[in-house]
């Protein structure tokens, strides 16, 4: 589907035009308000009630995602003219069949079931497109897990088939009891999202840095189909398994970024569809440059680019699903991200104090997402800065990189 969008029908009215986000996390609340901007009707869906971006929606759903007749009752009933999924689990069977039927999917309904299976991915990638990743095995028992190991190295990496922000991951440093890697295969299945029993026993490299590029497919107005990428956001984790700091432009040689981008551009061009992709990559200490994920969607290491471009990665997602003209992108300001992560578990409707003293710092902004409860290692707001240029940026985060309390 190349033709591009004749008008945006005024929201809550019979000739609306209307975007149904499946997942309203943060990601989905950054869509919802560019949606609010162009006048469209929102509706957001997701496992649990209150979720950021049903602050913002004209109607809201509770559903489980990963049953397929509950996703679709939901679009039956709202019939929107987008659906954006945001969070890895959701049924894709589901969404392949309402491609079927002709309803779109951002980017598309494989490009989605790929890049949210991590052995789905990891075979597209090393195998179809011959690009580098990093050493893998797939096991679907505890018994293959243990041989696994053995083949992959030490030190390894066990991670579930469907999960993110290091849900069910454990590294396996040096060779373990049969016990203990019994344990590790079990946990990878039980924090898994869905029912699968496969988990994916990956080398674990060490890093010099890691690379997000944000690259887009969209038509322009005269219905010619283009790819285009991003400026290099560079990002590190601290020792977590969730990415912590990000920044743009990456500070890293011109050649290493081209190939960046050459990578990037070559997984979305065989992924297809309209939207925004988030192809992480490493950069290893021994020189290697490897594809890591792809995200169907923007990433969270992208919301620098609400600070750095006059576009930001959401605004290009949607002008993208919807067929609408994305200019050249320009980056206005080098600037940083840095994540704010909570140990509390179980407080509801938590409060943040510090805010006054954030934005006290030039340059510096902060979008606390509204969730309503904590849980440990659960993601609850960003620190935004600009800069003369990174260093500068990141110098200012932190400078209030303590002054955000949550209690």
């Amino acid at each position: 589907m190349t033709t591009v969008r004749e008008f945006i029908g005024t929201p809550l009215s019979s000739k609306s035009t209307k975007v149904l986000l499946l997942g309203s996390g943060e990601l989905g609340k950054e869509l919802a308000l560019e949606a609010h901007k162009l006048g469209l009707e929102v509706v957001a869906v997701d496992r649990y009630d209150n979720a950021p971006a049903m602050h913002l929606a004209h109607r809201k759903y509770v559903i489980n995602m990963l049953d397929g007749r509950a996703v679709k009752e939901v679009v039956y009933r709202e019939r929107p003219d987008v659906v954006i999924p945001e969070v890895e689990a959701v049924d894709t069977g589901a969404l392949k069949e309402l491609e079927s039927e002709g309803y779109f999917i951002a980017p598309n309904a494989e490009a989605v079931r790929v890049c949210m299976n991590r052995v789905e991915l990891r075979e597209f990638l090393s195998k179809k497109l011959e690009l580098p990743t990093t050493k893998y095995v797939v096991v679907s028992s505890e018994e293959g897990l243990i041989n696994a190991c053995d083949v992959v190295g030490y030190p390894c990496i066990v991670k579930p088939e469907m999960s993110s922000s290091g849900h069910g991951h454990t590294v396996i440093r040096t060779p373990l009891s049969e016990g203990e890697l019994r344990n590790a295969y079990r946990y990878a299945v039980v924090s898994g999202r869905g029912l699968s029993r496969r988990v994916i026993v990956e080398e674990f490299v060490d890093l010099l840095t890691e690379f997000t590029v944000l690259t887009y497919r969209y038509v322009t107005p005269s219905n010619e189909v283009f790819i285009s990428t991003l400026e290099p956001v560079e990002h590190w984790r601290y020792g977590h398994f969730h990415y912590i700091e990000s920044w743009q432009p990456s500070i890293r040689d011109e050649d290493i970024l081209r190939k960046c981008r050459e990578y990037a551009v070559k997984i979305v061009e065989a992924l297809g569809g309209y939207g925004i992709y988030g192809v992480e990559l490493f950069l290893t200490k021994d020189g290697r440059l490897l594809v890591s994920e792809v995200a169907p969607r923007p990433h969270d290491t992208g919301f620098v680019t609400l600070v750095t471009q006059d576009l930001s990665e959401f605004a290009i997602h949607l002008r993208a699903a919807l067929r609408l003209p994305i200019p050249k992108v320009n980056l206005i300001s080098a600037g940083a991200s840095y994540a704010v992560y909570t140990d509390l578990d179980g407080v509801w409707g938590p409060k943040y104090y510090g805010v006054h003293e954030v934005l006290s710092v030039e340059g510096v902004d902060v979008r606390i997402f509204g969730k309503p409860s904590t849980y440990r290692g659960r993601r609850m707001a960003v620190l935004l800065a600009r800069g003369v240029d990174v260093y500068d940026a990141r110098g200012k985060l932190r400078k209030v990189l303590n002054k955000l309390v949550i209690s």
